[in-house]
């Protein structure tokens, strides 16, 4: 045996060798067990090989150890290098039939019910509440005053619950409900209400489900999925339409009740349902999630403590208020949060495609029907740009390349008022909302660790942001159509401004790797060895393997 190693055998009766590290005393090994049962724990593997954990050779096996989970038991969970990637794949499969769908339903009445204001301007809205345009204007801006503080509040809390299934299907319920009560309004005050009240639930649902993602899917696989996830929006756009355009066209005058009246009641009961039946569908955390076994939880953990180089855990001292402070200190977060800001005014025709659409001269029904193929363009497209996007481990160009289609849509739209021209540009309009699809995947994957500070980091850029979208409520004034030229000029630079902050922020990131690759070996901060050596702990694995993941991180940009 050579020198700093120490024999011992494990639970199962295998004979390890463990390396001792001169930064750590001889018995700091790492344990499965928690800091409270160390006097038990056995110790774990040592590994030796550059993938798997565990013993080489024809016994060569993998120990899905805790990566930041809790649990009562202290029985090492074995599994077979061989079958590492099988049961891993089944394992995101399980979460891809049962997450990402979920998500996807929710996220379609999310932007149907914030929308369909939009849609119900078209069939008298205005005239039976006496709204003038200003009011109209500030009614849609209205969602934004209670939206943006109540992303970062939300996703702080989420971040500290035990049960997100539970608070985000409790949102979709309420936001249902208070949907379904626009359709009861009689004025400008009423429907300013609702609008303000209907932004606090409604605020949990984006950020706090690219949280939720990134508590289970490992960097390169989750930009495709939050694609899938906005796919929910952009098919919404469309779909959202088509379901107006039938309720606006067959149920005026329905029990006395106008036909924009019961296009908020039928899509509020529909989100109550689909809120009610999340509760049973959605997961929790990797520790918690009743539907997955012992092992796929373990597995769960593991394969985020080996994506960051840390376990995916807050520790102690890190609460909601201290993610949130780290967060704003950090100021690549304040980089981002203008970038999204810009971005989402560039992209505020959003609200107002209907009204674009109904410019090009037809009737109601037929102007909703032409909202429909743009929006399918973006989903589609978002979900073959994400999947690239994850392949390559590459995102400016994936998140600049469509802001320059809208911007070149733009032009065309300023440049002739021609009927095809124009709907060819709202097809290039739309797809700029492909790059948006992985605005927020960027942010995950540049603040990793810890899960508070990511979670803050998330809301505090959506959260802000969406100042874009409060402005962007007053940027499409009806005295400027049917062209809008003002309001696109206001869009196009407001986007060339979010892609010269990309391209900020890809330099920085470039420059960080840098760093990176020059403190590959310099010895390790105090702070550092700390994580490191929490990590180690809880995966069961030796702090050298830990420090060396660590080191190896790198970010994507």
């Amino acid at each position: 045996m050579g020198p700093g190693k120490i024999s011992m055998e494990n639970s199962l009766g295998l004979k390890t060798e463990s390396e001792t590290d001169p930064l750590l005393p001889a018995s700091g090994f790492a344990s499965s067990s928690s800091s409270s049962n160390a006097s038990s724990a056995e110790p774990s593997p040592l590994i030796k090989d550059d993938k798997f954990f565990g013993l080489s050779g024809q016994d060569e096996v993998l120990y899905a150890g805790y990566g930041g989970c809790d649990f009562n038991d202290v029985e090492l969970r074995m599994i077979r290098a061989e079958e590492r990637r099988v049961k891993e794949k089944e394992l995101v499969m399980k979460l891809d039939c049962w997450l990402l769908p979920c998500l996807v339903v929710i996220y379609i009445m999310n932007y149907i019910d914030r929308t369909a204001i939009t849609s119900a301007r078209l069939k008298g809205l205005e005239h039976d509440l006496h709204l003038t345009d200003l009011q109209f204007d500030t009614v849609l801006a209205a969602l934004y005053v209670s939206f943006i503080p109540a992303q970062i509040i939300s996703n702080m809390i989420l971040n500290r619950v035990s049960r997100p299934s539970f608070y985000i299907s409790c949102c979709v319920i309420l936001w249902g409900l208070t949907s379904a009560c626009t359709a009861v309004t009689r004025n400008y005050h009423d429907i300013m209400l609702c609008r303000i009240f209907i932004g606090i639930p409604e605020a949990a649902f984006y950020p706090g489900a690219v949280f939720l993602l990134s508590r289970w899917y490992t960097r390169k696989e989750l930009a495709f999925r939050s694609a899938i996830l906005y796919f929910g929006s952009l098919i919404s756009n469309a779909f959202g339409s088509l379901i107006a355009a039938g309720i606006l066209a067959n149920m005026e005058g329905q029990l006395g009740l106008s036909a924009w009246r019961w296009l908020f009641i039928i899509e509020g009961f529909v989100t109550i349902v689909v809120g009610v039946g999340s509760m049973y569908i959605l997961p929790d955390y990797p520790n918690n999630t009743e539907w997955l076994t012992l092992e796929e939880r373990k597995l769960a953990c593991l394969r985020l403590t080996e994506d960051g180089g840390e376990a995916d855990k807050d520790r102690s001292t890190d609460s909601a208020f201290r993610g949130l402070i780290a967060a704003i200190s950090d100021y690549k977060v304040w980089i981002f949060a203008v970038m999204m800001f810009t971005q989402l005014l560039g992209l505020s025709f959003t609200n107002f495609f209907p009204t674009l659409t109904a410019s090009l001269g037809f009737s109601t029904t037929i102007s909703l029907l032409l909202a429909a193929p743009p929006w399918i363009f973006a989903a589609v497209g978002s979900l073959f740009n994400a999947r690239h996007a994850d392949r390559t481990g590459e995102r400016f160009f994936h998140l600049s390349t469509p802001w320059i289609g809208t911007m070149i849509g733009f032009v065309i739209a300023l440049v002739t008022a021609d009927t095809g021209a124009r709907y060819v540009s709202m097809f290039l309009m739309a797809g700029g909302k492909i790059g948006f699809a992985l605005t927020l995947v960027w942010v995950s994957n540049v603040v990793p660790r810890p899960p508070a500070k990511r979670a803050a980091a998330i809301g505090v850029v959506n959260g802000l942001g969406n100042l874009g979208s409060l402005v962007g409520a007053f940027a499409w004034k009806k005295v400027w159509g049917p062209l809008y030229h003002p309001s696109m000029w206001i869009s196009l630079i407001a986007l060339m401004c979010t892609t010269l902050l990309a391209i900020l922020m890809r330099s920085i990131l470039i420059k960080e790797n840098k760093k990176l690759d020059e403190k590959e070996n310099e010895p390790l901060e105090r702070s550092e060895r700390e994580r490191i050596q929490e990590a180690a702990t809880l995966e069961g694995i030796s702090f050298r393997e830990a420090a060396a993941r660590k080191k190896g991180f790198r970010y994507l940009y």
